[in-house]
């Protein structure tokens, strides 16, 4: 043993050669915490005073790589400054820099995911052997930074300019045959051959078979580009990344900037620019939002996993109520992630509906090369259409997603209560209706709950599990290892109208109804919110919700909360569902909707709105950017930190997520909480009085209250 610590260990092998083997204690996966970093530090120094070493092995002895930095460290060193995170990057850089120059060639096998610092070190290799189950990527711009050990350097220059910006701003894993191609690795080899083929590169580099010299120098030149050819290809690069990335996402442009600067410099430089890209990016906004996102969605798995650990046993057949365009989904999401599942309706043209939209996504799915026809076969085969209740007895879970009625649901369940087993957990799709009050009509309310699905299911990752006053953890813990097995994001909430997101979502339409009764644009405030980074202005949105969905659920909202979320006045999205304009779903909404080429129904400004509109709409003012912002955020964000307040969601991260997962928050803000902690609480409250002539929804909680006086933030 040449060295040994709890990160990882240097042997000497047969033939004169050392392995450096990570398998950090105590971690499923490999990652490059504090104490790797050190650790790899005193395993250098034990190599370079080992004599008679003619070659190094890198391995690893968990079933991935080395996954990345461990992101945990960086909420506290971005938070530090600059010249700490340039300390961050520095002492990892300097230990590549060491493996690159070992007086010896090196190999290293990949098995598994190799991310981030864990590609890095593999660019600091000689060569590279693949497993062609192993995935290799930089994914740091995701974070809303860029690689910070050499990644902008090594990749670039080993694959070329465009190959590597494009790997580096897109954030994208590579299979082991895109990686082959590209020259990121030098092979490719089955998980069981890999270790051989790994040492059998690395003794033909001992031989002198490989020139491992020539790709030291190479990867420590300057870019074998000329101005002209650097001038067209960064300037193409750049425009394409800027085009893709958007203006709120400034890593991948800056990764580019990075990469053109150092391009004409040797390695000690080139890391130098990188290091100072790194830096400044690291102390946006932006990347604590992203940093923070990924760190919540950790938390978020860690919780479901808990429950799922909790559930009595696994769901191995479920059932969906009702086989409309959700329970379709429904019904295909199951059956797709394995759980074979029952689809009931009352008539045949329900059950065709649902077919078709199960056989719509998976044809999609053939169309992509994401599986084959013979997959889509067994897939469809999983879904069993029925018009009785035959087999709902040996189900683990059932699903209704009936219409949103409280009393078909109440008939729907109780019936269906009868058909099944005792232990079976019955949960509703329910957007807005009180899960304790459905649980009314049951014999068995501890079994039941909530399991609300956002529209299309196949695509929104949240599903909301709701807890009634009877729902026993046994019913929640089932519940969320279903989620978990269909691949959803399971947030588990308290019960209450609208439960968290559409609890919190109606107020802001809410702020938007009160924009235009008081002379607002409906299309400049859409203008506005998607500038500010949603995915769709609110007036898109209740088309694309659909008008008619959405002023049955505004209903249902004002009755729970009368205070602050009943409306004294007409509102334009009420004119438009008098007027049987519901959306998208009948082609014409706050907008007109013709189809696209590829059948996709596109949005075009309908002045019949604006006639239709006239008598509920105040004179035509302009409001600036900043009030609209104001106006439209401030009632969600007092509403969440209700919630928050109330105990309906757990804790600041997981609310983040729903509104991420659920709503398309802009990622790039981090969640309404990381908003509120960004821009201060001394703003929201000063946003407050101004506009506090709005109402209820426009006032800070007492909680919030408290926060501002104590200087306290929601991370």
């Amino acid at each position: 043993m040449i060295y040994q610590s709890d990160a990882l260990t240097v042997t000497r092998l047969d033939g004169d050669i050392a392995e450096l083997h990570f398998d950090l204690k105590g971690e499923s996966v490999n990652k490059f915490d504090q104490t790797t970093v050190n650790s790899l530090t005193e395993a250098l120094d034990a190599l370079e005073a080992q004599s008679g070493l003619r070659g190094l092995l890198v391995t690893s002895g968990k079933p991935v790589f080395i996954v990345g930095a461990d992101i945990t460290e960086f909420t506290g060193i971005f938070g530090a400054g600059s010249e700490e995170i340039k300390g961050f990057t520095a002492a990892n850089n300097a230990n590549l820099n060491r493996l690159q120059n070992l007086p010896f060639p090196s190999c290293v096998a990949i098995n598994g995911f190799a991310l981030g610092g864990g590609f890095e070190i593999c660019l600091a290799c000689d060569f590279r052997v693949m497993s062609t189950a192993a995935k290799v990527g930089l994914p740091e711009t995701k974070l809303g930074i860029l690689p910070g050990w050499g990644g902008t350097v090594r990749l670039p220059r080993i694959i070329g300019v465009d190959e590597a910006a494009t790997w580096i701003a897109g954030a994208t894993e590579q299979r082991a045959d895109k990686a082959l191609k590209a020259g990121a690795v030098d092979a490719v080899a089955a998980p069981e051959e890999l270790r051989a083929v790994a040492l059998s590169t690395l003794n033909h580099a001992i031989a002198g078979k490989l020139d491992y010299a020539g790709r030291r120098q190479a990867k420590s030149s300057p870019l074998p580009l000329n101005d002209t050819e650097a001038m067209m290809a960064f300037f193409t690069m750049k425009s394409l990344v800027q085009q893709q990335a958007g203006k709120n996402y400034p890593a991948p442009v800056k990764a580019v900037d990075v990469i053109e600067k150092a391009r004409g410099m040797g390695l000690e430089d080139a890391l130098k620019v990188e290091a100072e890209g790194f830096a400044e990016l690291a102390v946006t906004p932006v990347a604590a939002a992203l940093v923070g996102v990924f760190l919540s969605d950790q938390l978020l798995g860690k919780k479901a996993r808990d429950w799922e650990k909790q559930a009595d046993r696994k769901v191995q057949r479920a059932a969906v109520l009702g086989a409309g365009i959700m329970g379709g989904g429904i019904a295909y999401q199951s059956a797709y992630r394995g759980v074979p599942i029952l689809m009931k309706d009352i008539n045949q043209a329900g059950l065709d509906l649902g077919l078709s939209e199960a056989n719509k996504l998976l044809s999609k799915r053939v169309e992509r090369g994401q599986m084959t026809p013979a997959q889509m076969g067994d897939v469809l085969n999983s879904i069993d259409p029925t018009l009785t209740y035959t087999g709902f007895d040996a189900v683990d879970i059932v699903v209704e997603a009936v219409v949103e009625n409280a009393k078909v649901k109440h008939a729907v369940l109780a019936e269906t209560e009868k058909q099944i087993g005792e232990d079976t957990i019955l949960a509703s799709n329910t957007s807005t209706i009180s899960i304790t009050h459905l649980a009314e009509a049951l014999q068995r309310p501890e079994n039941f709950c909530g399991m609300h699905f956002f529209n299309p299911v196949h695509a929104m990752p949240l599903v909301e599990v709701i807890r009634g006053e009877k729902t026993s953890d046994r019913a929640v813990a089932r519940t969320v290892a279903y989620a978990n097995k269909m691949g959803k994001k399971a947030v588990v909430v308290k019960d209450c109208p609208g439960f968290l997101v559409n609890r919190v979502l109606f107020p802001y339409f809410d702020g938007f109804s009160k924009l235009v009764r008081d002379g607002a644009d409906f299309q400049a405030v859409d203008k506005v919110m998607e500038r500010w980074g949603w995915p769709m202005g609110p007036a898109y949105l209740m088309d694309v919700v659909g008008i008619d969905t959405g002023v049955h659920a505004a209903a249902v909202m004002a009755e729970g909360f009368p205070d602050r979320m009943q409306l004294d006045f007409k509102t334009a999205t009420e004119v438009m569902f008098e007027n049987e304009r519901f959306g998208q779903k009948n082609g014409k909404g706050f907008y007109d909707y013709v189809p696209d080429k590829r059948g996709k129904p596109k949005k075009t400004a309908s002045e019949e709105v604006y006639r239709l509109i006239a008598p509920v709409e105040g004179e035509r003012t302009e409001f600036s950017r900043e009030d609209i912002v104001a106006r439209m955020m401030l009632p969600m964000a007092t509403e969440m930190a209700r919630c928050l307040e109330e105990g309906i969601v757990g804790t600041p991260a997981e609310a983040d997520l729903a509104l991420l997962y659920g709503l398309g928050f802009p990622p790039f803000r981090g969640g309404i909480f990381r908003w509120m902690d960004t821009v201060g609480l001394a703003f929201i409250a000063e946003a407050s009085k101004q506009f506090a002539h709005l109402g209820k929804s426009y006032e800070l909680t007492d909680g919030m209250q408290a926060m501002l006086a104590d200087g306290k933030t929601y991370y």
